[in-house]
């Protein structure tokens, strides 16, 4: 019987479903009637904390627990009901050009006897897998980020588990708020995507809901405000992602420092919006910026299935041979699309389709414009 060893890691932000994806991959390719069925007998090595377990680990000590570890049917049976990451992840790039160690990396792949990487992640991590399967290694990529905004797949893991997250905070903001009679502002992430603060604000019946796809005034904002008011409102919700700025502005940056890819850490929107919205309207107004509580939290069950589906489908590609492709959730079905294909421009929310410009929210016709 033919012996291969499958590598897998989870690199970028951690999120909810990396864990289910990772306990289905190894499974999949651990099952003993399909090894029979297909004369290969896998063996699976996770790789610790992203890219750095290849990009640190010493050739010397192939088996140090540091940076590897074997994973068995065993050890990964409960992995689905945590939430995070349990091989570790981090933001380590081995092509940044300060200090490139690809080719560490390379040699690392080998010295480990690794046949094959499946690797879990959003446009960073997938970016470096691309270039490592242009130079030779049997890559199949898993998307993840809570952004939502890689192309060629519908669904990436970790959002839907955000989304609850930003629904439960938004829910306890309302008891709060009504009873200060306050406007409350909550910054969701979202770099350039503004999938979860426009999901998020719909699913929790946000008042206002600012996204990096459309630039806003904050005229407009406090007059939508003092509407409301008018109407009645004791208080209201106003979600804005981390990427939104308003019109003619930069986005706002907490500071000037990079990581290995060259992306600044992005907030204060929030803030900004809080303190106009007081200042224009005479309304007492707080913030509250959500950040990493949308990457917590145990997978919901969404997260749970995509991830144990993504992970099935990882393992049948490189059962296959099927090399240098991500799979993919497109049209209701998984599939898998060349890797390179979800590095391309990001997806966002149609302005023109999916966001009423007027209100600032969610559309409010959605068969009314039908031919």
């Amino acid at each position: 019987m033919q012996r291969r060893k499958i590598g897998i890691l989870t690199g970028g932000g951690d999120c909810a479903g990396l864990n289910p994806a990772v306990k289905w991959a190894v499974k999949t390719a651990l099952d003993a009637r399909l090894a029979a069925e297909r004369s290969t007998q896998f063996e699976v090595l996770g790789i610790r904390n992203g890219w750095e377990g290849l990009m640190y680990l010493d050739p010397a000590m192939p088996e140090d627990p540091q940076f590897v570890m074997p994973l068995t049917e065993e050890r990964v049976r409960t992995w689905d009901r945590y939430g995070g990451t349990n091989l570790g992840s981090s933001r380590a790039n081995p092509y940044n050009p300060n200090h490139d160690l690809s080719g560490v990396v390379l040699q690392n792949i080998e010295s480990l006897g690794i046949d094959s990487l499946i690797v879990i992640g959003g446009e960073d991590t997938l970016g470096v897998a691309s270039r490592l399967s242009r130079a030779g290694v049997g890559i199949v990529g898993i998307p993840k980020t809570i952004d939502k905004d890689l192309p060629g797949t519908d669904y990436t893991l970790g959002f839907e588990t955000a989304l609850n997250v930003i629904v439960e905070c938004v829910d306890r903001l309302r008891t709060t708020a009504g009873s200060h009679r306050r406007v409350f502002v909550v910054e969701t992430m979202g770099r350039h995507a503004g999938w979860l603060a426009l999901e998020g604000g719909e699913s929790s019946g946000a008042y206002i809901i600012l996204i990096p796809e459309y630039d806003f005034s904050m005229e407009r904002v406090n007059d939508l405000i003092l509407e409301g008011n008018r109407s009645g409102a004791r208080y209201e919700i106003v979600i804005v992602a981390e990427g939104a700025k308003p019109a003619g502005c930069a986005e706002f940056v907490r500071n000037s420092r990079v990581d290995s890819f060259g992306h600044h850490t992005l907030g204060g929107v929030g803030d900004f919006v809080a303190s106009a919205i007081e200042d224009g309207t005479g309304l007492e107004t707080r913030s509250m910026v959500l950040s990493h509580l949308q990457r917590g939290g145990v997978p919901c069950a969404y997260d749970r299935r995509m991830g144990r589906y993504f992970g099935i489908a990882a393992a049948d590609l490189v059962m296959e041979n099927d090399f240098g492709r991500m799979v993919a959730y497109r049209h209701g079905e998984i599939t898998a699309i060349p890797i390179d294909h979800a590095l391309g421009e990001p997806h966002l929310v149609d302005i023109t389709t999916q966001y009423d410009t007027a209100r600032y929210n969610g559309r409010r016709t959605i068969l009314g414009h039908r031919r």
